[in-house]
């Protein structure tokens, strides 16, 4: 086996802190990624060193418990990449989806209003822990809201997230306490739509 195995890291923000106020706070987001994500980032990493060791040992494994924990723990990790990838300061990634991204919103929801009034339901409507995802289906060319419960139950199997909303408590409860519906509104704000549009774009140009 291999002794130079690499693990996950926490991504570094494209912006400060402070940056999302008032809609984030720098409390509850550095709280956010230092605290919260670095959990799923160090559970991730020490699954995979348990699985190592247990290899190298030849030793046995709950792989139905292990695999699952693993799951959750990836699962928040790559949710959490992706969502502090499409935020940014109010304004500075656009004031709404432009360009193509419009054009399939439009095509499949009738109007950017319609796609939000239902993205914000899916958000709201999640239960327990969760997310909220645009997602893109490639054998239809349509793009599809998919609701998130915890950080791996519900996925859509390759369909490729273009947005998402973190609706855990632990995305919103420092600024918001537990009204979730306040906390995606405001999240409406520092939307990265320059940032989802690439992404749209860099999936449709491999087609």
């Amino acid at each position: 086996m291999s002794e130079t195995n690499t693990f996950y890291e926490l991504p570094k923000l494209e912006y400060e802190y402070r940056d999302l106020a008032p809609y984030m706070s720098e409390e509850q987001l550095r709280i956010h990624h230092g605290k919260h994500h670095q959990a799923y980032v160090n559970g991730a990493n020490g699954i995979l060193q348990r699985l190592d060791k247990a290899r190298k040992e030849n030793a046995e494994l709950d792989l139905k418990a292990t695999l699952k924990e693993l799951s959750f723990n990836i699962g928040g990790h790559l949710l959490h990449s992706l969502f502090w990838g499409n935020l940014a300061a109010e304004g500075k990634g656009g004031t709404g989806p432009g360009g193509r991204l419009a054009d399939v919103l439009t095509k499949e929801f009738g109007n950017v209003d319609r796609f939000k009034k239902e993205f914000i339901q899916a958000a709201v409507s999640t239960e327990g822990s969760g997310w909220a995802a645009l997602t893109y289906c490639r054998q239809t060319a349509r793009p599809i809201i998919m609701q998130v419960e915890k950080h791996n139950t519900n996925v859509y199997p390759m369909f490729t997230i273009l947005m998402v909303a973190d609706v855990f408590e632990h995305a919103y409860y420092i600024d918001y306490k537990n009204d979730r519906a306040k906390y995606v509104d405001a999240f409406f704000h520092v939307v990265n739509w320059s940032a989802i549009e690439r992404r749209l774009e860099n999936l449709l140009g491999q087609k």
